[in-house]
């Protein structure tokens, strides 16, 4: 399915404060310079961070590569979402679990998505969770911005 506007867009992983504020900046980023009407928010599956800034990591990596992310503030994923967002993608396979333990039916199962399965389609690879090495920040970096690219290549 093709979607040229109105497209709501999920990016979720643990905590809400690494990686998948920053799949929610890149993607932002890619949809804004190909001019098109996409929304995109990032959720954690947990609740740790809830009302905070990102990672200062993922803001500095962000920031390196002209994305700012500092508005942003960490919220938990809910079920809701599965009804609001028309594509859900999960940075690894356990919130892909999370996930979709609360989805009711297989048209919200279908959302869902492992981000990497968008360059590597059934690799069922991860987005290794950076937040105890400061060094895996410009790797993820690196990995989702190539998911997000298939992404948009994908859906337009």
């Amino acid at each position: 399915m093709k979607y040229y506007c109105g497209m709501k867009v999920l990016m979720v992983c643990l905590g809400n404060i690494c990686r998948s504020p920053l799949a929610e900046g890149i993607l932002q980023m890619k949809i804004k310079a190909q001019g098109l009407d996409w929304e995109v928010d990032s959720a954690g599956t947990g609740a740790w961070h809830v009302g905070e800034q990102p990672d200062r990591r993922s803001i500095q990596v962000a920031r390196k590569n002209g994305i700012d992310i500092t508005y942003q503030r960490a919220r938990q994923f809910q079920a809701q979402d599965l009804d609001t967002f028309d594509l859900i993608f999960a940075m690894d396979q356990s919130n892909l679990a999370n996930i979709l333990r609360k989805a009711n039916n297989t048209i919200q199962e279908k959302k869902v998505h492992l981000i990497m399965n968008q360059v590597d389609p059934n690799a069922n690879r991860s987005v290794p969770d950076p937040y105890y090495d400061d060094d895996g920040f410009e790797q993820v970096y690196e990995m989702l911005d190539k998911a997000c690219d298939k992404i948009i290549a994908r859906w337009v």
